[in-house]
């Protein structure tokens, strides 16, 4: 079960480089406790490059010891090399979280968008801009993979109560 009062873990998957956003609520506020990107080095053999994703995304849920992980879902991409590498990252994220007993939920582009600026439509810069504002911040996140997976995040914080909710009156 979601507890509001701790924060979320967001993560944009990706092997290459995978975003991460921590949100916290205070109040009637919510803030920015960190956000970052995993990087790993294209050239590096894939198992060791997962092995150093899993290890970082495990820390990051052992430090922040989060209250839910929201996690952007695999669609169906043109390209297949990168459908694959996001739906690994993806996985290694579900595994970190289940290991440590946090909840997931997993949101489409097109929700996060929906959720962050009331356009489902919107493009990654007015993303970007409403996290910022959103989350008082001096600049947009950079990367572009910092600022979608708080935008993740913070999907999850403004959507959860929803969630409990149908979820109770099944």
């Amino acid at each position: 079960m979601f507890d509001p009062r701790g924060p979320v873990l967001g993560v944009d998957p990706g092997v290459s480089r995978c975003g991460y956003g921590v949100v916290a609520r205070a109040g009637g506020t919510a803030r920015a406790l960190a956000c970052g990107v995993i990087r790993t080095p294209p050239g590096d053999p894939l198992p060791g490059r997962l092995a150093r994703l899993a290890d970082e995304l495990g820390a990051l849920v052992a430090q922040y010891r989060p209250s839910a992980l929201a996690v952007e879902r695999v669609l169906f991409q043109h390209n297949a090399r990168t459908a694959m590498s996001v739906g690994q990252a993806s996985g290694l994220a579900l595994v970190a979280a289940a290991r440590a007993g946090v909840p997931v939920a997993e949101y489409s582009p097109n929700e996060v968008k929906l959720a962050v600026t009331g356009d489902g439509r919107a493009d990654k810069r007015a993303v970007q801009a409403m996290v910022a504002r959103l989350l008082r911040l001096p600049a947009v996140p950079r990367p572009a993979d910092a600022a979608d997976a708080l935008a993740l995040a913070c999907c999850h914080l403004w959507r959860a109560p929803a969630r409990a909710l149908v979820e109770a009156a099944r």
